[in-house]
């Protein structure tokens, strides 16, 4: 259901997303303290205004959510980076809460589809529902589709952790990933399973590697670029790869992760990261895609 809960602590408080074109709804499901909730504040990031715009019920004046069971909608007209914020209805109060950032598909005809010459809506892409989240330094938590940056050339900054979440993938699919420290801190290495957070936050360590592992389907496989520090752009493709840079130091400073179906027989040959202790199980508020029953992804 894409619905992700956790306790903001005063650092943790403030959610980052990047939303491409669209209508989101913002949907505050629940918290923990129902006497007195807390708050949800929704806004574009700075510079981001003139991008979207938010919607309100029209008996709202401003856009808060002050208890669960509320919502507003946002419309995306460029690509931009909208913040949720949490809040304590009082001091000391509960930050607990659960929010559902859900797009709104939009419908289109039986042309539009490219039903009249047999060409499906992203008939290459196997990847409905993927939500891949990074820890970015000065930004926060930042959480895209499948094949959007995180960082990246347009913006490059240092990657300090990464999750990804894929509650609609298909029966006997299995991945696994893990990160790397140049210092070889706790958890370096260390293989974790699909909706793990795998990193730090707030500690000034960057990432020197990723590796992504698929188990169970033949047909699919991961596409993935990644940034490092004065290094060009690396792509990978297969099951199994491992991103890192030139010296297996360079900060890690842009990602991006898609699968796709294999149309054909490319590899990439990777070698095995070190394993060491588990690393640290975190969860986020995570922005959701409803399937469209008329495309194949």
């Amino acid at each position: 259901m894409d619905l992700f809960r956790g306790t903001m602590n005063d650092a943790e408080q403030q959610r980052v997303l990047s939303l491409d074109r669209g209508l989101f709804f913002v949907n505050y499901k629940s918290a923990d303290d129902s006497a007195s909730p807390p708050h949800v504040m929704v806004a574009p990031a700075e510079g981001h205004e003139r991008r979207m715009e938010i919607i309100l019920h029209p008996d709202a004046t401003e856009p808060t959510l002050w208890q669960p069971n509320s919502g507003l909608v946002v419309r995306v007209n460029t690509p931009g980076t909208l913040q949720v914020q949490v809040q304590p209805a009082r001091p000391g109060g509960s930050r607990a809460a659960v929010v559902r950032v859900e797009q709104i598909q939009a419908g289109r005809s039986p042309t539009a589809l490219g039903a009249g010459n047999g060409v499906g809506l992203h008939t290459h892409v196997a990847t409905d529902g993927l939500k891949i989240l990074g820890h970015v330094a000065g930004r926060g938590d930042i959480v895209v589709g499948p094949n959007a940056w995180i960082a990246g050339p347009a913006a490059p900054s240092r990657v300090e952790g990464v999750a990804l979440e894929w509650p609609d993938r298909p029966a006997g699919v299995d991945i696994r990933y893990a990160v790397q420290f140049a210092n070889g801190q706790s958890g370096s290495g260390k293989m974790v399973a699909l909706g793990t957070y795998a990193g730090t936050r707030g500690r000034a360590l960057p990432l020197t590697a990723i590796v992504l592992e698929m188990s169970g389907a033949d047909d699919l496989k991961f596409v993935a670029e990644a940034g490092f520090l004065n290094a060009p752009t690396l792509r990978a493709v297969g099951k199994r790869v491992v991103l890192s840079g030139p010296t297996n130091r360079e900060p890690l400073v842009g990602i991006r992760i898609g699968i796709e179906h294999t149309a054909t027989t490319e590899q990439v040959a990777t070698p095995a990261m070190p394993r060491k202790s588990a690393g640290s199980a975190r969860v986020r508020v995570f922005r959701s895609q409803q399937r469209q029953a008329s495309a194949a992804r």
